[in-house]
């Protein structure tokens, strides 16, 4: 497996999605103006897209456990297209936030499925690109939607047809995965669980309760720096008296410099470690937040908002990554919902600080608030990521075998000695014990590896395959 063999079937078909959906984000608010709310009413609408998404996170767990990635995106995808529909048609701001809040569940339940498709089909030597580059296409999206919005908007045409563009984005989406099959059956192991009775999210939340209030406290707070770095440059560059142009510039090459970087932090999280991409990444992202409200300039504003762009880039993929170390294989999915909420609560959370201490008339100490909040991320990701994840620090080749409760250390087989290629288990924190393969070559090929005895490894487990 390589990852140009994943274009058709698992990126392409985010691209196309997220490009419709990007497209949305600068007209949600107009739409809400053009039906007549006031300017809060206009924001909160905006506001919905990412409550929605909270809201779908724990559900699309669920219905990727119960019908499979592949199908939960399809469905998903038809609830897209009723969504946006209703959208277009809206005759007053509430039909308009209702349809702007299920879009966003739907949003969910797409990024979920394709991370769980991903955990499970390709290989721990690399997890960290494919999960990397599954965000890069996201923020492709979230960058090249917006100038397709603008293209179908030119000549004065109504702001509700950008909805009709993001329907045209979302058929096309369910056009490729009808047309294109996925490069391994990662839904088979949901096929033969369907058989059995689904784990009910609420038993994993308090299985895995631990988790979720370490690891998944340092995922909030990443959530939340992440989140907050498109609400402060606008909102500085206006307290500077910037332009609204000279704003959308200095945010667009921002946003390139993000989009430019993805790929290059999952080969280091894949050969060095998970942390060597974490932690810099906080580092540098709470650090140039924390140094917004020093700029005075229109060129200081412009190199720290590179550097924020920079520190957010790198950082791409990362919190699926963890996800994707630590979820227990039998009950993925749910874990994997879960873990997406800490996230998007981080999400929300984040610039309602900023907006807080804006309204109490320091928006500089606001900012500063999320600056330190992006350096306790980094100490929080230090803290807690080596107990977890077997990949914190010396990457899938070599997987840690100290992970709190998991039992890196598979039993010998014939010929084999613990310590021998294969014998080290890429281990969740759950204690599923499989095989990284060649974990130890410093080829860079992106071949399946297959260990002593035929076994490929699979994520959180192994699958048994041709002995070669």
């Amino acid at each position: 497996m390589s990852l140009r063999s994943l274009i058709p079937a698992v990126f392409l078909p985010v691209l196309i999605f997220e490009t419709g959906m990007g497209a949305l984000a600068p007209v949600l608010a107009l739409s809400g103006r053009a039906l007549g709310a006031g300017v809060g009413t206009a924001g909160l609408v905006l506001a919905l897209l990412g409550v929605g998404q909270i809201l779908g996170d724990v559900p699309a767990g669920a219905l990727a456990a119960r019908l499979g990635d592949r199908k939960a995106m399809l469905v998903a995808s038809g609830v897209t297209a009723v969504t946006l529909s209703g959208c277009a048609l809206a005759r007053n701001v509430w039909e308009l936030a209702l349809a702007v809040t299920v879009t966003g569940a739907s949003n969910a339940v797409i990024m979920l499925a394709r991370q769980s498709y991903l955990t499970e089909a390709v290989p721990p030597q690399l997890r960290a690109r494919a999960l990397s580059t599954l965000g890069g296409m996201s923020r492709v999206g979230a960058f090249v939607g917006p100038f397709l919005g603008a293209a179908v908007l030119s000549g004065g045409r109504p702001v509700h047809d950008v909805y009709w563009l993001a329907l045209v984005c979302t058929a096309a989406t369910v056009v490729v995965l009808l047309a294109v099959p996925d490069v391994a059956d990662a839904d088979g192991a949901a096929a033969r669980a369907r058989g059995k009775k689904p784990v009910p999210v609420r038993a994993v939340l308090r299985e895995h309760r631990k988790v979720f209030g370490t690891l998944g406290l340092a995922v909030l707070l990443v959530g939340s720096v992440r989140a907050t770095r498109q609400t402060v440059l606008p909102l500085w560059a206006e307290h500077l008296g910037q332009s609204a142009s000279s704003t959308s510039l200095i945010f667009g090459i921002a946003g390139l410099i993000d989009t430019l970087t993805f790929y290059p932090s999952g080969r280091v999280m894949d050969r060095a470690g998970r942390l060597w991409i974490a932690v810099p990444s906080m580092l540098v992202l709470g650090a140039s937040q924390a140094a917004l409200p020093l700029t005075h300039t229109l060129t200081e504003l412009t190199v720290v908002a590179m550097l924020i762009g920079f520190g957010n880039g790198i950082g791409s993929g990362i919190l699926m990554t963890l996800g994707a170390d630590v979820a227990p294989p039998e009950t993925r999915s749910q874990f994997l919902g879960v873990w997406r909420l800490c996230a998007d609560s981080g999400s929300a959370g984040g610039p309602l600080v900023v907006s807080a201490a804006a309204s109490l008339g320091s928006l500089a100490a606001g900012i500063s608030v999320m600056g330190a909040v992006g350096i306790a991320a980094a100490g929080a990701l230090m803290r807690w990521v080596p107990r977890y994840s077997p990949f914190a620090t010396t990457g899938a080749r070599r997987p840690s075998t100290r992970v709190t409760g998991a039992t890196a250390v598979a039993a010998p087989r014939s010929g084999a000695t613990v310590g021998d290629t294969g014998a080290i288990g890429d281990t969740g924190a759950t204690g599923a014990t499989g095989d990284p393969g060649d974990s130890d070559s410093d080829s860079d090929s992106d071949s399946d590896s297959t260990a002593p005895g035929g076994e490929t490894s699979r994520g959180g487990g192994t699958s048994r395959g041709t002995p070669r």
